[in-house]
């Protein structure tokens, strides 16, 4: 009465298979999703970013990541001098600048 189980058992662990592979094969499909999906658009839309952020020439408009409206009157290495209403004028990063306007 229980050797038809065992035969089952033994069948199924004596079968061939890809061996390691096929342990790791749908951990290597899910980390080949999340990088298609995830993380190379990610990736684009930051050196399109940074793009963005280097091409930034006095007279642009930009909209700052606190939503702060401006137009550029200074163009530093790593700072911005925005012309905001009135005459006054904040210095802000150029990590901060979250849109351009030209």
């Amino acid at each position: 009465m229980y050797w038809p189980i065992a035969l089952l058992l033994q069948e199924s662990s004596s079968s061939p298979g890809f061996g390691g592979l096929g342990m790791f094969l749908p951990l290597l499909l899910i980390f080949a999703v999340f990088y298609l999906f995830i993380i190379r658009p990610q990736q684009k839309r930051e050196k399109k970013r940074k793009a963005m952020i280097q091409a930034v020439k006095r007279g642009d408009k930009v909209v700052t990541a606190g939503g702060i409206h401006g137009k550029v009157h200074q163009v530093d290495e790593s700072s911005v001098l925005l012309d905001v209403d009135g005459g006054i004028k904040l210095r802000i990063e150029k990590n901060s600048v979250a849109s351009v306007k030209t």
